[in-house]
């Protein structure tokens, strides 16, 4: 048994943690309160761009700020209408054939993504993916704290959650495979034998073809 990793936003998907977070600000129950923290994210849209360049932990918990005070169970209630109304249309089509290859190749599917936890729980079902690793948001008396709970899944931290899941499955980590479509992720690609390049931006399309790594352009 191995095991593939698959990053999830631009990868398997053409979201981004901006697109699921953005149904839940403008679906809120207080409009009043909607509104007021719409205009705060799009305030704050120029430092997570920033952050974005300079550090992806950074960036994440920036991002994920956008949650505070939102109620667990009004997360929970929306989650499927994010997913329908955001993860599934976004999906590449040849997304669900890559996911099946690694299923008929024996490879345990793990979907590995800063997205949180509770989203990527849909998405999984719907693939037929084993295990979900994704961020955790802080809760405290039933309301998003802003917070996450680490360790943050972003940029090296991947590589470090990936050599513990492997090692806790038995898996030899030159049978596993990783896919990713960001620079961001090189460190997730490099710990496994048989990393690829999905939809890769233009530093990591380069990257790959410098050390020949499989370029996969989904659709």
């Amino acid at each position: 048994m191995s095991a593939s990793y698959f990053d999830v936003d631009g990868t398997l998907t053409r979201t981004n943690l901006f697109d699921t977070l953005w149904f839940y600000l403008l679906n809120q129950q207080n409009p009043v309160r909607g509104l007021s923290k719409v205009v705060k994210t799009v305030a704050g849209i120029p430092a997570f761009f920033a952050a974005d360049q300079i550090d992806r932990s950074t960036f994440n918990e920036l991002l994920f700020r956008g949650y505070e005070g939102f109620s667990e169970d009004r997360l929970l209630d929306l989650s499927d209408d994010v997913f329908e109304s955001v993860l599934r249309p976004a999906l590449y089509k040849d997304a669900l054939s890559l996911v099946k290859r690694s299923k008929s190749a024996g490879h345990r599917v793990v979907l590995l993504s800063g997205s949180p936890d509770f989203l990527l729980q849909r998405l999984a079902k719907m693939l037929d993916a084993d295990d979900v690793i994704g961020n955790r948001l802080q809760f405290r008396d039933g309301k998003a704290t802003g917070k996450l709970v680490p360790p943050i899944v972003a940029g090296p931290e991947k590589a470090k959650i990936i050599k513990d899941h492997a090692k806790h499955h038995g898996f030899d980590l030159d049978d596993c495979a990783a896919y990713s479509d960001s620079m961001s992720d090189v460190p997730m690609l490099s710990v496994v034998g048989r990393p690829a390049a999905v939809n890769p931006d233009f530093r990591l399309r380069a990257l790959a073809k410098t050390h020949r790594w499989p370029i996969l352009d989904l659709h």
